[in-house]
């Protein structure tokens, strides 16, 4: 699977961690910055460059994978795009959800209130569970997608 990574200082040390286990499972991961610890970096850049490639990617089943202090920041920056449906997960039952129910292509984690242990297996979860598909996931996700 593709999956493009991006973090903000707060979460560079997780995407690092994360990137090599997702590079040991298998996948092809595309790291979108930032490429060094960089204290005055803000993450709504990160997230515009990983759902940018995602979309222009055009695979739907490659993934985004977005860090920062508490995930918040990185999911409304990336929830911004049409077409994005990232997910803030904190365990691995809402990671199922947003893969089984919303059909999430973007997961954000907290490097602050997520052991990194943790955000480990929310990541294996979110990237193991499919879309289910059922018609009341795919309206609500064609309703989402006509918001203005």
């Amino acid at each position: 699977m593709k999956i493009f990574i991006g973090a903000d200082h707060n979460g560079f040390e997780y995407k690092q961690q994360l990137s090599q286990a997702l590079q040991k499972a298998g996948h092809e991961v595309i790291d979108q910055g930032d490429l060094s610890i960089v204290p005055e970096d803000d993450f709504p850049q990160f997230a515009g460059k990983v759902v940018n490639e995602l979309l222009a990617a055009n695979d739907p089943e490659a993934r985004g994978i977005l860090i920062c202090g508490s995930g918040q920041g990185m999911c409304m920056a990336a929830n911004r795009f049409k077409g994005i449906r990232a997910s803030l997960c904190w365990n691995r039952d809402t990671a199922r959800a947003a893969r089984n129910d919303d059909d999430s292509n973007v997961l954000c984690l907290s490097s602050r209130y997520t052991s990194l242990d943790e955000a480990g297996s929310i990541m294996a979860t979110f990237l193991s569970t499919p879309f289910a598909g059922a018609d009341r996931f795919k309206r609500r996700i064609d309703e989402l997608d006509k918001l203005t």
